[in-house]
């Protein structure tokens, strides 16, 4: 079937918002939990603190790409600490702006012989100068930094910071940035495997509803620690490109912090940190609050047409998970 796509603006969406399509049993259907999605992509898949692969002695300089929750992929040196690029340097020419005070918060890495990598194409490889006479590697032209907030392997707090310090990914570029860079949000109808239809973003990562947020919500019931495990999908600019989704369902409504959250049938929407690649739906059924969105603006087992295709409950899946500072969301 021919889909077709459909840029709208998310103001001007909102005023269609009373076009909802009414869900079945919404507010008290029971959580069908998918069976969680396995692995990751990438050089060395960090889970629980450790990278996948042996990290090799630590005065060696190494490259390795690896899955960063809440990040996506992300460059990491050979302890896995993962290391980020700063707007205010240069790429053409390669050029370090973080000197003195700005050098204890982003140590750079340094080059110390020849850098090794895994996942990393090492054309894209150099070395800049920097003001001391040391020699920072670089990715794609930006040089790299530790920070000095991270205090081990997975730990990337430093995402975002001041709005210029973003963690790297594989070429140089930001991680987790493609759909600010691409300038638009792109959501897509799909399918999952044993849950049906759902919403998927322009990365593929599957989109949730929090049942504790409320259809026609004014703000986000979750913020703070909640909003790191599930981030929010977020417009750019105020345009969201549909595919397979009717415009009609498309609003915004304002976050705590001020920013613009996208919302499909009323429902302000999420990805959730632990998917770690398209297709992933781990978050589906947590603590009987989170469910996969369907495209028609539905939590998934709520229409006839999705129950059918639900895969037999798994108990062990996706019954809990924690935020910073051990809350449970």
């Amino acid at each position: 079937m021919l889909r077709t796509r459909i840029a709208v603006s998310v103001a001007a969406a909102a005023a269609g918002l009373a076009v909802l399509t009414a869900c079945s049993g919404a507010e008290t259907a029971q959580p069908v939990i998918a069976p969680a999605a396995a692995g990751g992509t990438g050089g060395g898949q960090i889970a629980n603190g450790q990278v996948g692969n042996a990290a090799p002695a630590s005065n060696e300089s190494k490259l390795v790409v690896a899955d960063v929750a809440s990040v996506g992929q992300v460059l990491t040196d050979q302890n896995g600490m993962t290391l980020y690029r700063f707007d205010k340097d240069t790429a053409k020419p390669p050029k370090s702006n973080c000197d003195g005070d700005c050098a204890k918060a982003w140590p750079p890495m340094l080059a110390t012989g020849d850098v090794q990598v895994q996942g990393v194409d090492k054309s894209l490889v150099g070395k800049v100068t920097r003001s001391d006479g040391t020699e920072q590697i670089t990715v794609g032209g930006w040089a790299l930094y530790r920070y000095a907030k991270d205090t081990k392997a997975g730990d990337a707090t430093g995402q975002g910071v001041g709005g210029a310090w973003y963690a790297a990914n594989a070429k140089g570029g930001k991680a987790g940035q493609a759909a600010a860079e691409a300038g638009v949000v792109k959501l897509s109808a799909s399918k999952i495997d044993g849950l049906g239809d759902a919403i998927v973003d322009q990365n593929g990562m599957t989109l949730y509803l929090f049942t504790k947020d409320t259809k026609k919500a004014k703000t986000s019931a979750c913020n703070g620690d909640c909003a790191k495990t599930w981030p929010a999908v977020l417009s750019n600019n105020g345009k969201v490109e549909l595919q397979g989704i009717d415009s009609k369902l498309l609003g915004s409504i304002k976050r705590a912090d001020g920013t613009e959250q996208v919302t499909i049938g009323g429902w302000p929407v999420y990805t959730f940190s632990k998917d770690l690649k398209p297709g992933d739906a781990n978050g589906m059924g947590v603590n009987g609050t989170w469910f996969v969105i369907e495209p028609n603006g539905c939590k998934v087992g709520t229409t006839p047409s999705s129950t059918a295709n639900q895969a037999p409950a798994d108990s062990g899946a996706g019954s809990s998970n924690s935020g910073a500072g051990g809350t449970t969301y």
